[in-house]
């Protein structure tokens, strides 16, 4: 028979099926794939794993590369959102202002055809428009979120005082109609800078749109990150960091927010395409971005007036805006997903 120790020996040289294999001098295996993974690698794992979440990244992504390079594209294609080719070039609008070849005006020259009346190039407008939406749309979104973890997480953490103050400004904002507020006050605001019978400059009125929509933006996520910090400030490891004597700001700034990092993220995803709404409305009802800064909004609202006669101009800034939303909507919830699989759609 053989003894133990003998089996020992014999086994030192050869692994199983079922070993780790071999050890090195401390004990701990040296197999790579044993090495423990990060949240954030299992996060980025799980989202690959989800092929809509994948492809609305892609599609979502195109978008800010088409709006980042949009003046490489209009070199490229050789036009800009400006010219009024129809105008300028005979053959192009019938006496009514709309395109003479079917379509819109659509061609090897004009990809998206020609706007009726002004007949400047469609293309150009959207991919202009675009970069304009974007443009405004992030600028808010990072301050509405920036402003909601100051105030969120300032409230869930301290408690108090500062908690109710903080709590009764959350909900003092949230009382105002948010579209209504933007109609009626927007323009207001842009009084108190420029007299009405002057033309405001393009960079006051984006300054006042972004200002507008973040003050009135950023109070559901300080809510929801209030509510997160509430549950987390009573756990053991914030409880310790406090006896260890660890300042308030560092506490907040290396235990807490490494802990809300989800629901920024998520809601995030899902205030930048309502913003790009938002700024799209306010240009279709003539108190957002102003001619000739090509917008998305007064694309829709030139579309409004013309369908009956020209439907392919509508066609492009709505498919445009339709396929955003819902690729931003289905990344939202795909990063949901992806950092709670628990979740699960």
């Amino acid at each position: 028979m053989t003894s133990t120790s003998q089996a020992a020996e014999a086994g030192t040289g050869t692994t199983g099926p079922g070993d780790d294999g071999p050890k090195a001098p401390d004990g701990k295996g040296t197999d790579a794939g044993l090495v423990g993974r990060s949240p954030g690698q299992l996060m980025w794992a799980r989202f690959k794993r989800d092929r809509t979440g994948v492809i609305s990244a892609c599609v979502v992504l195109f978008f800010f590369l088409v709006a980042a390079l949009a003046p490489v594209l209009s070199w490229l294609y050789g036009k800009d959102p400006y010219t009024r080719y129809g105008q300028t070039q005979p053959g192009l609008l019938n006496a009514n202002g709309y395109p003479i070849k079917p379509n819109g005006g659509i061609d090897g020259e004009f990809w998206f055809g020609l706007e009726p009346g002004l007949g400047r190039d469609v293309f150009m407008q959207l991919v202009y428009g675009m970069r304009t939406s974007l443009t405004l749309a992030v600028l808010i979104t990072v301050l509405s979120v920036l402003t909601a973890i100051v105030i969120g997480v300032s409230a869930g953490y301290f408690g108090g005082k500062i908690d109710y103050a903080l709590g009764r400004l959350t909900d003092l904002m949230m009382s105002f109609p948010n579209q209504l507020f933007f109609v009626a006050f927007t323009p207001v605001v842009m009084a108190l800078f420029v007299d009405p019978q002057d033309e405001m400059p393009t960079w006051l009125r984006a300054c006042v749109l972004v200002y507008v929509m973040w003050l009135l933006g950023w109070m559901t996520l300080a809510r929801l990150l209030r509510g997160q910090v509430l549950s987390l400030r009573e756990r053991e490891f914030i409880e310790a960091a406090k006896v260890a004597g660890t300042p308030p700001w560092r506490i907040i700034r290396k235990e807490l927010l490494p802990n809300v990092v989800t629901p920024i993220l998520v809601q995030s995803t899902y205030m930048l395409p309502n913003f790009v709404t938002g700024i799209a409305g306010l240009s279709f009802l003539g108190v957002g971005m102003q001619e000739p800064v090509p917008d998305w909004g007064r694309m829709f609202a030139t579309g409004a007036k013309v369908y009956q006669s020209d439907l392919t101009y509508m066609f492009f800034p709505g498919g445009a805006m339709v396929i955003f939303i819902v690729a931003f909507n289905l990344l939202g919830d795909s990063v949901r997903d992806a950092f709670d699989p628990k979740s699960g759609r």
